[in-house]
């Protein structure tokens, strides 16, 4: 008898945008992945450098964690000068990145244990969950404004917003 295998992705139900619910369902599968490669990982091997000045687990998964509510709190919340503290408990700086060149590991994570890590990322999910669901489709091409470092604007849509989360999410 053959085995199958059935790989599926729906929308999340309680979403109002099917889209929004299905970028979503993607991130929510990304953080799945994520978690299943991380159990186990102890504080040490979460801190641990593979050379000095490159990021280790930990600041990794900080990193996504401040990211994805820094993003929501822009796109979503109208905020250009998002903090993240009052969502993840740490600031937008303290994921440590960028280290300087031959930088040690971001001394503030260190002893940070998986559950640290875990509970980052599920208040920073728990937040784009709580602002994206009762967002309209039409949300979707609205274009927010973002004032890049050379004094440009740059234009981005929502949906934008959607698909760079999840770039950035499995990119790291």
């Amino acid at each position: 008898m053959q085995t199958v295998v059935r790989s599926t992705l729906a929308p999340l139900t309680d979403f109002r945008s099917a889209e929004a619910g299905l970028f979503v369902a993607q991130l929510d599968d990304q953080l799945r992945l994520v978690k299943e490669a991380t159990r186990g990982l102890t504080p040490d091997d979460l801190q641990w450098q593979p050379a000095a000045g490159m990021n280790t687990i930990g600041m990794l998964l900080a990193h996504l964690a401040v990211v994805e509510v820094w993003w929501t709190k822009f796109a979503l919340g109208g905020e250009p000068a998002a903090d993240v503290d009052d969502v993840l408990g740490i600031g937008g700086d303290d994921d440590g990145l960028p280290l300087p060149e031959g930088a040690p590991a971001y001394a503030p994570l260190n002893g940070k244990d998986l559950a640290f890590y875990d509970d980052l990322l599920d208040r920073g999910r728990g937040y784009l969950k709580s602002m994206a669901k009762d967002r309209v489709p039409e949300d979707l091409d609205r274009e927010i404004p973002r004032e890049r470092p050379d004094g440009s604007i740059r234009l981005l849509n929502v949906r934008w917003y959607y698909y760079h989360l999840l770039e950035h999410f499995a990119g790291h």
